[in-house]
């Protein structure tokens, strides 16, 4: 996963953006790491990579044994300003709790961020994929019912943009990798008001996800219900997704609702 960095101006300060994406390249499949794959990742040379890893243990965001590094739970605070001046996350976590305890499923919310989602809530009955999910977890929006929800909520030339600039990449032998058949796909997403993506991001995961709007009808968040596919048959699908999307637009509006309230 090689980071470019953006193009330089005058204010941007390169070593600011280094040392982030040394950061950011610790992920779920990269809890640890040595100085070598840190600098693969990062595109820099092992000079600058160590130099940055140091300062980053000097500072408490890293720690190491002097092979491996990894992060520590400093790292949270880098991300808590922003949750915690987020109104939507404290708005949907109690609704959200009781959507999954009607459901038995676990149910999430994420934000558009690039090309990726970002989850910013998350109730969990119970671990249905490989990779553990929590706040903070990223995934590719093309992938993704939440994604394909925001995808749906831009407008065609951003979603256009989107498509002409994301790598397509199969991760599953479900998942569309054609920018035609995916635009065709959220354009079917936009007019039905929500999107179901079933084993395109992991064999086994069926999702459904809604919109969340904010007052003035804007797409801000998504919310979904995950479930493992094995668990419905084709006999009855359609009612179960039917009663999840109902209930997921029940939330979304209710958080509309509380936003109205709040502005």
């Amino acid at each position: 996963m090689t980071q470019s960095a953006p193009p330089a101006t005058e204010q941007f300060v390169q070593s600011l953006a280094r040392g982030l994406a040394v950061i950011r390249a610790f992920d779920a499949n990269h809890p640890a790491m040595t100085l070598s794959e840190v600098a693969k990742r990062t595109d820099l040379n092992r000079a600058a990579a160590r130099r940055f890893l140091l300062t980053l243990v000097e500072l408490g965001y890293m720690r190491t044994d002097g092979r491996m590094f990894e992060l520590t739970p400093l790292v949270l605070q880098l991300g808590y300003s922003f949750l915690s001046g987020q109104s939507l996350p404290r708005i949907a976590q109690p609704l959200l709790e009781d959507l999954s305890a009607s459901m038995h499923e676990s149910v999430s919310m994420a934000v558009l961020d690039g090309s990726d989602i970002v989850y910013v809530a998350r109730i969990h009955t119970k671990r249905i994929m490989s990779i553990g999910i929590s706040v903070g977890t990223r995934f590719p929006a093309s992938v993704t019912s939440m994604g394909r929800v925001l995808l749906a909520g831009l407008g065609e030339d951003e979603l256009n943009a989107f498509l002409g600039r994301v790598e397509l990449t199969a991760l599953t032998e479900r998942t569309l990798t054609d920018p035609a058949a995916l635009h065709a796909e959220i354009v079917r997403v936009r007019e039905q008001g929500w999107a179901m993506v079933d084993q395109e991001l992991e064999l086994g995961l069926r999702s459904v996800a809604v919109p969340v709007y904010d007052p003035q009808g804007r797409v801000v968040a998504a919310l979904n219900v995950s479930m493992q596919a094995s668990l419905h048959s084709t006999d009855d699908i359609t009612e179960t997704i039917v009663t999840m999307v109902t209930g997921l637009q029940e939330v979304a509006e209710k958080i509309r609702e509380v936003q109205r309230a709040m502005s």
